[in-house]
């Protein structure tokens, strides 16, 4: 795509809208109304006014601590048309987590939905903030997003002589692994995700109305319901609650969407509910999935369900949104596909020599929508960035087709009797079981100080989570791959600790091995 230097993305993704004629179509439905793209611009606009007046200026930042509704969008749009700096924040934080993300941050504002805003008000008085803008709702001692956006005339706002390669936004990695780091992105790239994914591999179009259950916080969500709706011209639907299967499908029922985005995990909470629609009640033309690797069975059991495919992919917080996926009538499962138009991988050993075909590697990619850095952390910028590269941390290797499969995250990957083991392998193995609804596989250590993989495994309701099955489980994994991949140790758990994204915590596994609990029963 050819950027132009003096590009502000804000500027961009509405005023494509408006020349196109759309000021009367649908852009957003959320909880509470529909809005026009008309509707939504004057909103940005006065929205990106209204932080003028109250004195922010352009490169500060706004911490967005904003369920999904439309005032993401116009806060996010009206930030950015100004040259202001959001700085999109996990909605499911605690309150020393927002006190770290204030401080690391030096936001100037705040624009929080009132429901989440008893976590911040604890820290307000002692971070740098200036100003308070709550969402949804009038609090004592506070002003309201609505109230700014009513005083506020309406007028259109110029945007901020902003450059394509100059910061735009924030996002803070998951934190999975640690403390989130701020990822600092370019105004491009918010365009280019739009232009080399959703148009080429999900073919986006004005008619689609998308619904994503991964929330507008983080990267996935935000191209989803926000970027590529925008860019094409679509309709997105909103949902602020957490993303139930009974909330998810009252939604598909609802609003009919063509697309809809999740994560593995919530997939299979959808299909293991009794109450989902049939495939004739649905207008779904494509699924997509991020977030961690979908198991086989999952992806063939939804296929087969709703007569519509799973677009497996993977992205990053660094890369903005996905960057190796499958493809619409290309659908392999069990591999994430191949290279998104306009990204390149590689896969590299310990020792940062490209693999041999079909051994495994750490996953690097190279492509325009890679962040800037991490906003104050040198040390984990430069591990990260290596020049065009970013380090995924993710491990895969490719096929003989030439599609690449994912073998787990580099810190999770377990060597056994000296041969490294795949989690995500002896996962799937697992999940091709009837009893097994979710599972994730961590090592531990056995008595001699060896390396064993041991399963964490949520039954479907119904079954009984005993010694018996806990044997069963470890023959059938024999008897899909190699002997010594088997799981030594299964411990059945209610639920497996995920982040706000959906993603496994296994860090918080390895802790619960470690930890002297009492109420974790494994059987060995």
């Amino acid at each position: 795509m050819d950027i132009p230097r003096r590009y502000n993305a804000a500027h961009d993704l509405i005023e494509r809208n408006l020349q196109a004629g759309r000021a009367d179509k649908l852009a957003y439905i959320d909880d509470e109304g529909e809005y026009s793209y008309g509707t939504l611009a004057a909103r940005v606009d006065r929205c990106a006014a209204g932080l003028r007046a109250i004195g922010l200026e352009p490169e500060q930042r706004v911490l967005l601590c904003l369920n999904d509704t439309v005032d993401f969008p116009v806060v996010f749009l009206g930030c950015i048309k100004t040259g202001i700096v959001p700085v999109a924040v996990n909605t499911m934080l605690k309150t020393q987590d927002y006190e770290y993300l204030l401080a690391d941050s030096r936001a100037q504002a705040v624009v929080v939905s009132a429901s989440l805003y008893p976590m911040l008000q604890p820290v307000l008085a002692r971070s740098p903030v200036r100003h308070v803008l709550v969402s949804q709702a009038e609090l004592p001692g506070t002003r309201s997003l609505a109230q700014l956006l009513e005083t506020t005339p309406r007028q259109r706002v110029a945007p901020q002589d902003t450059c394509a390669d100059e910061p735009c936004f924030w996002l803070y990695s998951s934190g999975s692994t640690g403390q989130p780091k701020g990822t600092v992105h370019a105004h491009a790239s918010l365009i280019l995700t739009a232009e080399l994914y959703a148009g080429p591999i999900l073919q986006m179009r004005e008619s689609d109305v998308v619904f994503s259950a991964a929330k507008l916080f983080f990267a996935y969500g935000l191209g989803n319901s926000l970027t590529f709706p925008l860019a094409f011209g679509a309709t997105a639907v909103l949902m602020a609650e957490r993303p139930t299967a009974e909330a998810v499908y009252a939604r598909l029922r609802r609003h009919q969407p063509t697309l809809f985005c999740g994560v593995p995990t919530l997939y299979a909470s959808l299909l293991a509910t009794a109450q989902a629609p049939s495939a004739q009640e649905l207008r779904l033309r494509a699924c997509v999935s991020a977030g961690e690797c979908l198991p086989p069975s999952i992806g063939a059991a939804w296929s087969k369900r709703f007569d519509v495919d799973i677009l497996d992919g993977i992205g990053s917080t660094e890369m903005l949104h996905i960057f190796l996926s499958n493809r619409p009538g290309e659908v392999h499962y069990g591999t994430t596909g191949m290279p998104v138009p306009g990204y390149e991988v590689r896969l590299l050993d310990d020792q940062g020599q490209p693999v041999r075909e079909g051994e495994i590697g750490e996953l690097q990619v190279r492509g325009p929508t890679s962040a800037l850095h991490y906003w104050n952390n040198r040390e984990k910028s430069r591990h990260t960035f290596h020049g065009p590269w970013t380090r995924t941390g993710d491990k895969y290797h490719r096929n003989a087709q030439g599609r690449y499969v994912h073998a787990g995250r580099a810190d999770d990957m377990l060597k056994v009797g000296g041969i490294y083991v795949s989690p995500v392998e002896v996962e799937t193995a697992l999940l091709s079981h009837p009893a097994v609804r979710e599972v994730a596989v961590v090592g531990k250590e056995d008595a001699a100080g060896l390396i064993k993989p041991l399963a964490f495994v949520v039954v479907h309701s119904g079954t009984s989570a005993d010694s018996g099955l806990a044997e069963t489980l470890k023959q059938h994994v024999k008897t899909q791959l190699a002997p010594y991949k088997y799981p030594r140790s299964i411990e059945f758990l209610s639920e497996l600790p995920k982040t706000a994204t959906g993603k496994i915590q296994r860090f918080r596994l390895r802790e619960m091995i470690q930890s002297t609990r009492t109420d974790l029963p494994a059987v060995d």
